[in-house]
């Protein structure tokens, strides 16, 4: 795929420097923008989007900030247009009244961001653009609405069709390597040598989701445990001392890290497909694994308890195994969902609350963040399709028995 990659980024690259020999166009980016929306020619429009792509590179923060709220506004849509368009459409429906409706209810911005996209390797320059957005926004009403406008265009950019599933381990180019080790979020790679006890044994799996436009630059990974029965402890999953295990012995994998690599690329969902396609190659790889479990963070807990006026700090592991399953369990947020937001996701992907344990991560992270406390979501593929409509659906927290026992000897109210 890298290469396949490399190849077509050069013939594009060299047909633009062919079409392009232009001198940069130093007008205001403001104008530039408006040009390009408005540019005809092809080679012209190249030349505009780089020299765009270019200036923004270059900005501090305040000038980026005025430039979002440039094209925020002056080429945002027109409310009367729209609504004139949409009563034409209601009166008339043709192929010509609705195509006037479309053009008049699609923001100038969006043409303006596509265009940009026509430069080589403006795709990551745009996810680059918008990670500067959400980092500025500040809650800003219409550069909220600027970012519907990137997200509208990544989700179909960036769709699985698109995605590619590589394999990563410690033959893996160092490059890649290197941003793994930077991109980790959950549990911290700390060296060289701790980085290949997760990649190179044969009971250690990692993958990660790739674009062609970005194939150095993973989207996001998962790091895998093949393991003998459903581990409660993240230290022993990463002990330094452990024995691999022969990957034909395990019958359990577990994602015990998945990290999303790239802010611009916040809220444009991944991790569904990941896990879903993960588990399948090593169904396939492997026929001794039943279980595909998770050992996860409960990032929230100790939030949460506080805001409860609970005082967790001196409880011993088996109460705050009880106060994770009651929080797991009923805690909730807007609209009713979880308040833990991994909870929310593998929930969201199917997945049932199978088991908690205490003293499961001992870092300073994990005691701060949640006490130690770890939780296991189960992913049973035969009921994944299933326990995802009815959470969509009900918002019903679907859990196992021991769960749902350990949570009814305590409840939290919320406040």
């Amino acid at each position: 795929m890298t290469l396949l990659a490399d190849l077509l980024s050069t013939v594009f690259e060299r047909r633009y420097r062919q079409r392009s020999q232009h001198v940069h166009d130093n007008r205001p980016i403001e104008e530039l923008a408006e040009a390009l929306v408005g540019s005809a020619g092809e080679t012209s429009g190249l030349a505009l989007a780089s020299d765009i792509l270019s200036a923004f590179e270059a900005m501090d923060d305040a000038q980026k900030l005025a430039f979002f709220n440039h094209i925020a506004t002056a080429m945002n849509i027109d409310p009367e247009a729209v609504r004139d368009t949409l009563v034409a459409y209601k009166n008339g429906p043709s192929k010509a009244s609705y195509r006037a409706f479309a053009s008049a209810a699609e923001p100038r911005r969006q043409e303006l961001i596509r265009r940009l996209n026509g430069v080589p390797g403006a795709t990551a320059a745009l996810v680059r653009m918008r990670a500067d957005l959400l980092r500025l926004s500040d809650k800003d009403p219409q550069l909220e609405a600027l970012d519907l406008d990137f997200r509208h265009l990544f989700a179909s950019w960036f769709n699985r069709g698109f995605l590619v599933l590589r394999p990563i381990n410690w033959e893996s180019p160092a490059r890649i390597l290197e941003k793994i080790t930077a991109y980790e979020a959950v549990h911290a790679i700390h060296s060289w040598s701790d980085l290949r006890r997760r990649l190179e044994p044969s009971d250690r799996r990692c993958f990660a989701f790739f674009h062609p436009s970005m194939p150095d630059e993973p989207l996001i990974f998962v790091e895998v445990a093949l393991t003998q029965g459903i581990p409660g402890s993240v230290q022993n999953v990463l002990a330094e001392d452990r024995a691999p295990l022969p990957a034909d012995q395990a019958d359990t994998a577990v994602f015990y890290s998945i990290s999303n690599c790239q802010a611009g690329l916040a809220s444009i969902s991944f991790g569904n497909s990941l896990i879903k396609q993960v588990a399948s190659d090593l169904s396939a790889e492997l026929s001794g694994l039943e279980t595909f479990v998770t050992l996860s963070p409960i990032p929230n807990l100790t939030r949460w308890l506080t805001a409860q006026g609970i005082d967790w700090s001196d409880a011993v592991p088996e109460d705050l195994k009880t106060l994770a399953a009651s929080y797991l369990l009923t805690a909730k947020g807007r609209g009713g969902v979880p308040y833990d937001p991994v909870a929310r996701f593998h929930l969201g992907n199917g997945a049932i609350v199978h088991a908690v344990h205490g003293d499961a991560d001992i870092s300073d992270k994990g005691r701060a963040q949640s006490g130690g406390t770890m939780v296991n979501y189960l992913y049973d593929l035969n009921n994944v399709a299933q326990n995802h409509e009815r959470f969509a659906n009900t918002k019903e927290v679907v859990a196992s028995a021991a769960v749902q026992t350990l949570a009814a000897s305590t409840t939290i109210t919320q406040t």
